[in-house]
């Protein structure tokens, strides 16, 4: 990037709060559904109902603010947001602008091993808008669909100061915002369900310079590594434009996956042009000290003392604590699958090894998450205890895991059915160690010469001789003693 010019960025967030029912009315708020089947009056907005605020959203969002260490509005008001398009049915949104529920907050990111602290301005409450279909599988529409499903699910909107220097500052943040939310279960975060949205904010000025530069708005970034990008292609067409005599104007901007490029949407709105006003139907929500307390004490664990645990406590190294917590799913599974594997020798690190090389490669080439692992927890802690008890080693277990992911059998049974179990019987290892040191009269001439790396040769033998099932410990113990005599 030009060195001339500073990048200056902020983050609107959109995360569905995980409730039951929407957030004015008691329509179901699961995802998937026939179009508008999940629908009511009240999200319809049809003439003469009144929204019942859902307590439950309120909680979801409050807890997310103290875990970004936001400051609570005891008083909060909700607010219509005036504009037209058909998928609002209402022709406003009811949702917050002066006193929002949390204000004044941050989080942490880490860029290339630099700790950054990035604020929260604010996080507000509000309702979701319907979902335009323009298109039928590969049929291109000439007309537009509307779902009105997702109307009136609540919303957390979380706004952040303009701190972040680089588009990966941006992913770092979304990607540590992303983690908390899950963490605190206010939400599922699901981008391909539209559950964790990002809309940015982006403008260059020269270093030096103190006012900001006119920004543009991008939309329609459905992943994290998209809204990278997209971010930096509009970094450098603001760069461009400026070097070339031109002016940047404030407008919003698509992002265009297929072409990698960004295009002009529209002149970008400002606060005036909604007409904001204070919902008439809905009562100022007053938050006492009880009730932000009683959220505050059941605020489940965060992924920095989930982090300082596994390493204090399971002495995890660093690099495996900070794959593991950087999804709570994973952490869950890591802690669920050590449960299991609590009797082996250095579970901790076992299980850890078995998950971060093993399972999340094959999953990866799957393309499947920890969430879609065709192994469960449990069985990934099983293999780790059997191979700990020396039942199986550590070769036979590369291929019982195979068999695993492909049924999730019980490695157990795996096994008994396939004669799996380890050769630690002294006798029978002291005959095969025999058999191959009388078949391999060279390599053994080489080792008593002074070529002591010739043993592996010979353990080497003895593994295909017991078809894998030998103890490895206790052959290249077994043929050292052997080769000494």
């Amino acid at each position: 990037m030009n060195s001339k010019y500073e990048v200056i960025i902020g983050l609107e967030v959109h995360s569905q709060i995980k409730t039951k029912t929407k957030i004015f009315c008691n329509c179901s708020t699961e995802f998937h559904c026939k179009p508008n089947t999940n629908i009511c009056p009240v999200c319809t907005g049809q003439p003469g109902v009144l929204p019942v605020l859902n307590k439950h959203a309120v909680e979801l969002i409050v807890r997310t603010g103290l875990a970004l260490d936001c400051t609570i509005n005891k008083k909060s008001v909700f607010a219509r947001k005036q504009y037209f398009y058909p998928d609002l049915p209402k022709n406003y949104q009811i949702s917050q602008y002066e006193l929002p529920f949390c204000e004044h907050g941050k989080i942490n990111i880490n860029v290339n091993g630099e700790t950054k602290s990035i604020g929260i301005t604010r996080i507000h409450l509000e309702e979701d808008a319907g979902k335009l279909i323009h298109d039928i599988g590969s049929r291109q529409l000439d007309y537009s669909l509307a779902d009105y499903n997702r109307t009136g699910v609540p919303l957390m909107e979380i706004v952040s100061e303009p701190d972040m220097r680089s588009p990966e500052d941006a992913a770092a943040y979304l990607t540590a915002l992303k983690n908390l939310i899950e963490y605190v279960e206010a939400s599922d975060c699901n981008m391909e369900e539209g559950k964790f949205r990002c809309d940015a904010n982006i403008s260059i000025r020269p270093f030096g310079q103190k006012e900001f530069g006119t920004k543009a708005e991008l939309k329609n970034m459905n992943s994290i590594s998209g809204v990278q990008e997209a971010l930096a292609y509009e970094v450098q067409r603001q760069i461009e434009v400026v070097e070339s005599g031109g002016r940047v104007i404030q407008e919003t901007r698509t992002w265009d996956a297929n072409e990698k490029v960004t295009k002009s949407m529209r002149s970008k709105e400002n606060a005036h042009d909604y007409r904001y006003f204070p919902d008439p139907d809905l009562v100022p929500v007053n938050l006492d000290d009880e009730f932000i307390d009683n959220i505050k004490k059941n605020i489940p664990e965060l992924p920095e003392a989930r982090r300082a645990r596994l390493i204090n406590n399971l002495g995890l190294s660093e690099y495996d604590t900070d794959i593991i917590i950087s999804d709570k799913a994973l952490a869950d599974y890591y802690e669920t699958a050590l449960k299991a594997a609590q009797d082996s020798k250095d579970a901790a690190k076992l299980v850890a090894n078995w998950i971060i090389t093993e399972l999340l490669g094959k999953l990866n080439k799957s393309d499947l998450t920890i969430k879609q692992s065709p192994i469960s927890p449990e069985n990934i802690g099983k293999l780790v205890l059997l191979i700990s008890k020396g039942t199986i080693s550590g070769k036979i277990a590369k291929t019982i895991f195979e068999d695993m992911f492909k049924d999730n059998k019980d490695p157990e049974v795996i096994v008994k059915e396939k004669g799996l179990v380890q050769i630690s019987d002294e006798g029978a290892i002291i005959k095969v160690c025999q058999e191959a040191i009388d078949e391999n009269a060279k390599i053994v001439a080489d080792y008593k010469s002074g070529k002591k790396s010739a043993i592996g040769a010979l353990v080497g033998a003895v593994m295909k001789k017991s078809k894998g099932k030998a103890n490895p410990q206790m052959v290249n113990k077994t043929l050292t003693e052997l080769l000494s005599k």
